[in-house]
């Protein structure tokens, strides 16, 4: 798997720890920045990852912020982005099984070295299940800001 990182500064210690993680796991990982722990703002981070990801069809992406909410609200404002904050590795299976999400977020101030790895291996090792949840999937792609679902 190909997957894309970024963070902001409250993400950016544990980022050489995933991106470690992932490469031993033998996934190719690019990291999009920050390449200092200097404050920065989480949209544009989410923003960078979110458009390689949706322009580097099958890839993915891995974001980190403090809580890893506000970097999961901004990367799914981009088109063809499902963005999962995830907290254990029941939800990264959960979302990649049911949401076939394509980042996983999670807060560096939340979870663990253990529970990130863990979170990781569900993420890439479940697949969409497809079926019931396919139709689902399709009318988030097809939602837009005050649309009905």
């Amino acid at each position: 798997m190909k997957f894309y990182i970024a963070t902001d500064h409250a993400g950016f210690v544990i980022k050489d720890f995933v991106k470690d993680y992932v490469t031993s796991k033998g996934h190719e990982i690019i990291d999009l920045g920050p390449h200092t722990d200097e404050r920065v703002d989480y949209p544009d981070y989410a923003k960078k990852c979110a458009g390689m990801v949706v322009e580097d069809k099958g890839s993915f992406g891995i974001l980190i912020c403090g809580t890893g909410i506000g970097i999961s609200i901004a990367a799914n404002k981009v088109a063809g982005i499902r963005a999962a904050l995830c907290h254990d590795a029941y939800t990264a299976a959960m979302t990649r099984a049911h949401n076939d999400a394509n980042i996983l977020c999670f807060g560096e101030r939340v979870v663990g070295k253990g529970v990130i790895e863990s979170m990781i291996d569900a993420f890439c090792e479940t697949e969409f299940e497809g079926g019931r949840h396919a139709g689902r999937v399709e009318k988030i792609e097809g939602c837009a800001f005050g649309a009905d679902i």
